[in-house]
């Protein structure tokens, strides 16, 4: 009984050893196009910028219109 328990966790950690091994394999060289599409990040800092210049516009309309 002890010696399949001990079977067990040593099948079971090889198995994980072994999907580890695999999943941080580095991969071949791309012979595809490099470039690197839009993400997420950019279109958030697109966004930001454009609301921070309409910010602007309307703070100096308002200190315009209350002079």
């Amino acid at each position: 009984m002890k010696l399949n328990l001990f079977i067990q966790r040593l099948l079971l950690s090889t198995i994980l050893c072994l999907v580890v091994f695999v999943a941080t394999a580095q991969p071949g060289d791309p012979s595809g196009d490099p470039d690197v599409p839009i993400t997420g990040i950019e279109i958030l800092l697109a966004i930001g910028g454009i609301l921070g210049i309409k910010r602007s516009f309307t703070s100096k309309k308002t200190r315009i219109d209350n002079q």
